[in-house]
């Protein structure tokens, strides 16, 4: 345990935070492009060096898109080599790997998706990609944080579910459900699948938080993000709300209006960050909370004669 603690390093922890920031501005300006209708302003790839002086509204959503990721990309190499030498965790270490590797395969989904005019399987994929490798960041954010110990002394969970079941349920059901909206996003199909995937969201969420505020409200590890997360799925779904009424409300605009492409792209942000409570919740619960131990064989018949 003091080994992994002296591997805090404030500078480090900080530039994580900001790449995580920058990677959620990213996810931003990619839904931005989706919303205007402007995936295809620029039909080269990856497109001019130097903003053209004369660029339709369309073309500066992309092309801006565009120099925001390579701006992300250019600080992930730097996060992932600083890593590398200051953090001697080999779990942290590949991690950064992982997510330059991610950023290869992301910038290659975006090349085909312009180059092949919008097929919607990469279209999704790449917008599925992009919720993956703001997942890793987050991650990275965490985990050069100066309280982040893998192995720390554990609470007893003996609820059935366990909270690392619950947790794990409720992740996998949120970035299933961002699947589901780039799907509908993309039009790849309607949005009656959206909406059964938000009421299976909503019940998992609920859930989870109820168990933490009922059962592990001492712990402000699992009660603080615990609160954000069920404040962000009530803003989340207000949000789907406004988006499905507006975009049925001005679907015979000959482009999209500003109040829809403000709300769908909200949407779409709060959609990863509510990924993101999720997911920094279900580290928390492997962390802190481990099953109870099963009674033994001997132990449980013993208890049944009684």
């Amino acid at each position: 345990m003091k080994a992994e603690r002296r591997q805090y390093h404030p500078g480090l922890h900080l530039y994580a935070i900001f790449v995580a920031g920058a990677t959620f501005v990213l996810i931003i300006a990619g839904a931005l492009v989706t919303s205007n209708d402007a995936a295809l302003s620029i039909p080269s790839w990856p497109g001019p060096l130097r903003w053209p002086a004369h660029l339709g509204p369309g073309g500066q959503y992309e092309l801006g898109h565009r120099y925001v990721a390579g701006t992300v990309s250019l600080l992930t190499v730097i996060l992932a080599l600083w890593l590398w030498r200051r953090d001697g965790r080999p779990q942290v270490r590949r991690l950064g790997g992982i997510a330059v590797l991610t950023l290869i395969g992301q910038a290659a989904l975006g090349g085909i998706t312009v180059l092949f005019e919008l097929p919607v399987i990469v279209s999704v994929s790449h917008a599925c990609l992009a919720q993956i490798f703001f997942c890793i960041m987050v991650s990275l954010a965490l985990f050069t944080g100066e309280t982040w110990d893998f192995h720390e002394p554990r609470l007893e969970d003996s609820a059935s579910p366990t909270l690392r079941q619950l947790a794990v349920a409720a992740t996998g059901a949120v970035f299933i459900q961002l699947v589901l909206g780039a799907a509908f996003r993309h039009k790849g199909f309607g949005i009656i699948p959206h909406v059964l995937g938000a009421g299976a969201v909503t019940v998992t969420i609920v859930w989870l938080v109820g168990r933490i505020l009922t059962r592990h409200r001492e712990e402000p590890r699992l009660r603080r993000p615990a609160i954000w997360l069920g404040v962000l799925l009530a803003l989340q779904l207000a949000l789907g709300v406004a988006s499905y009424w507006m975009l049925a409300a001005f679907r015979n605009a000959p482009q999209p209006l500003p109040p829809v492409v403000g709300v769908t792209t909200a949407h779409v942000a709060v959609g990863a960050l509510v990924l993101a409570a999720s997911l920094v919740i279900t580290y928390q619960a492997f962390r802190l909370a481990a099953p109870a131990p099963r009674p033994s064989v001997g132990v449980a018949a013993e208890r049944a004669t009684v």
